[in-house]
């Protein structure tokens, strides 16, 4: 008896497990589930969506229960005044990781339920906070995010048979999305002010245990620099990559600073801070910022200065001397030789030597230096 109802008692709890879980098959309709991403920036965007197909319908889609002009009553649901899902079967979604720009319009990060109320020659744009709910037979207009207008292109050459988003059009800090199916396309603008959004970021990384790497302060001040964006800042957080908490004093790191200080117009604090940084430079290190010197409108006296001052160790001068004759080349080209014959005098070793030699002779004939 007891074997009997063990029996009964697991066969009802297999039943009733199975009685909760579903076989995976295609989705209702002949729909298609789809999804497309894309990244702007840092900013994720996302977009879900079951996409349904003409089937024959050519000139019968737009304007037509299929796809219906305005909001209208569609029979089913809460919604009396309901706008086209924007696709089929359940909500279509759209996801930003952060705040982003609908034409020109600001949305704040999440996630969006995307409806589209249709017109003949206009489209208004709808993002509403509800994104769980089924189509638009739940659609309340107190729950808009944003609603903006934008105009369909129609009568497309090629028909699209499946209704897709599609990112077009990308830019550092923007893309257009596009609705494209049957004839028609239906485009808006996604903008983000991808240095800000950036900045927010690193702010809030910095504060955990990445903020105890001294090369994501570098990092996130480099950005800064290159951007010429929150340099303030940017200067802290070149500061704390050089801490002895947990930073370096490396060429890099210090001349990262002085490079700052340099943007914010501190120009005494610059040369200072870059002093101490060639005291940590190794050989190509000097070369390469005689090099990034070569271009810049003071590169004369701010090169000749660190050549002068705290290198005078003979495998330092050769490599420094080298760049500031080519720095000369264009505009005193007789400077040029002088630098080269001197860099010469010092050369550390052959290979050295033999370039430096290749100069000075390329520079007697009075041609000019390669870069």
């Amino acid at each position: 008896m007891k074997q009997r109802l063990l029996l009964f008692f697991l066969f009802a709890g297999i039943v009733g497990i199975h009685a909760q879980t579903f076989v995976s098959l295609p989705a209702g309709g002949g729909n298609l589930k789809s999804s497309a991403y894309q990244q702007i920036g840092i900013t994720d965007v996302k977009i879900s969506w079951n996409a349904p197909g003409v089937k024959g319908r050519e000139g019968k889609i737009w304007g037509t229960p299929i796809a219906h002009y305005g909001f209208q009553n569609l029979g089913f649901g809460t919604s009396k005044e309901a706008p086209w899902r924007a696709g089929a079967n359940e909500n279509t979604t759209i996801w930003f990781s952060t705040d982003v720009s609908i034409e020109g319009k600001t949305l704040a990060a999440g996630k969006y339920g995307f409806h589209i109320a249709l017109y003949a020659d206009s489209c208004i744009l709808i993002f509403s906070k509800n994104s769980t709910a089924w189509g638009s037979f739940f659609y309340k207009p107190e729950e808009d995010a944003l609603r903006v207008t934008v105009r369909q292109q129609k009568g497309l050459p090629q028909s699209r048979e499946w209704l897709i988003y599609s990112f077009e059009d990308q830019t550092e800090n923007s893309a257009t999305i596009a609705l494209l199916w049957e004839h028609w396309r239906i485009p808006f603008k996604v903008s983000v002010d991808v240095n800000k959004t950036v900045v927010d970021n690193l702010r809030r990384e910095l504060q955990t245990d990445k903020g105890f790497v001294y090369e994501n302060w570098y990092a996130a001040a480099q950005f800064c620099l290159q951007k010429g964006y929150n340099l303030e800042e940017a200067l802290t957080w070149a500061d704390n990559a050089i801490n002895p908490f947990f930073g370096v004093e490396t060429f890099s790191t210090i001349s990262l600073k002085s490079q700052i200080q340099e943007k914010l117009g501190k120009t005494a604090d610059a040369e200072a801070t870059m002093k101490k940084a060639m005291e940590k430079a190794n050989v190509q290190e000097i070369h390469q910022y005689g090099r990034q010197l070569i271009h810049t409108e003071k590169a004369g006296k701010s090169h000749g200065d660190i050549c002068a001052e705290p290198h005078q160790k003979r495998r330092y001068l050769a490599c420094t001397r080298g760049p500031h004759a080519r720095l000369f080349r264009h505009r005193k080209p007789e400077k040029a030789l002088e630098h080269a014959q001197k860099a010469l005098t010092k050369a550390p070793d052959d290979i050295n030597r033999k370039n430096l030699e290749a100069s000075v002779k390329t520079l007697s004939e009075g041609k000019a230096l390669v870069q």
